[in-house]
């Protein structure tokens, strides 16, 4: 985000929470990137935002401001979960986090109104605005060339829990090796991703593909999904190294 956008967004987080506070309701942001989130919370407002994304690890979350105690009212969540199933599993394409969240935008949908994707097998789970719940479910029909079916649903068993460790193998703790070895793509893929403003560490921009990454650090890559890197685990006979990686979203 630029100096202007941030003025854009810091007067918008600032005005809902003066009209919270004004006229004792209730407000709320659309969905918020994890830069977004991280602007507003250097933000000395009225209340404290309640940042929701539908499950305790979401990335995108929505801010709310308001009191239960001043208000009387406690904060009702308006963020709800779909389920995008193929109609037939035998006959579906491999589907990706990539493909549902362009089919979701081929819609029109502005990116605000969805938050997280994941992945549970081949089916997929987004959490959006309960406003724009049927919409989503009447418009979103096809995912590549597999037809689905889209309902409410209980987010998947993983929104509840941390994922697993699991092992990559990487030739250094470069940003674009990691991300190539996450995602299954070449190392000039990895770089590309990097180099047109795609990764985020920990909320922040990286431009340098070989900027290393620290210990427990999160890395968005948008359209991909996001990860945490957990350390070295070891290393193998040809000098490469065994890293453990949490991948979000999949399942």
């Amino acid at each position: 985000m630029g100096e202007s956008e941030d003025r854009l967004l810091k007067k918008r987080f600032s005005e809902l929470a003066a009209r919270a506070d004004s006229q004792g309701y209730w407000t709320q942001t659309a969905f918020l990137s994890p830069a977004e989130q991280a602007l507003l919370l250097t933000l000395r407002l009225p209340f404290p935002p309640v940042l929701d994304g539908g499950y305790l690890y979401a990335e995108r979350r929505i801010a709310a401001f308001g009191s239960e105690a001043l208000f009387g009212v406690p904060y009702a969540s308006p963020v709800v979960c779909l389920c995008m199933e193929p109609l037939s599993h035998r006959f579906a394409d491999e589907l990706t986090h990539r493909d549902f969240l362009g089919s979701l935008m081929g819609l029109g949908l502005e990116r605000e109104v969805f938050g997280d994707i994941l992945l549970q097998g081949n089916t997929g789970y987004v959490f959006c605005l309960d406003a724009m719940a049927p919409f989503i479910q009447e418009n979103l029909t096809q995912v590549k060339r597999t037809s689905i079916r889209c309902f409410p649903a209980m987010p998947p068993s993983q929104a509840f829990q941390l994922p697993d460790i699991a092992p990559y193998l990487v030739p250094s703790l470069r940003l674009d090796a990691l991300v190539a070895a996450v995602y299954d793509l070449s190392r000039s893929q990895g770089k590309a991703l990097v180099e047109n403003e795609k990764v985020y560490i920990d909320s922040r921009l990286v431009r340098s593909p070989s900027e290393s990454v620290r210990e427990g650090a999160k890395v968005s890559v948008r359209g991909y999904g996001r990860f945490q890197y957990e350390g070295v685990l070891g290393e193998t006979r040809k000098n490469r190294l065994r890293v453990g990686i949490r991948v979000f979203g999949k399942g």
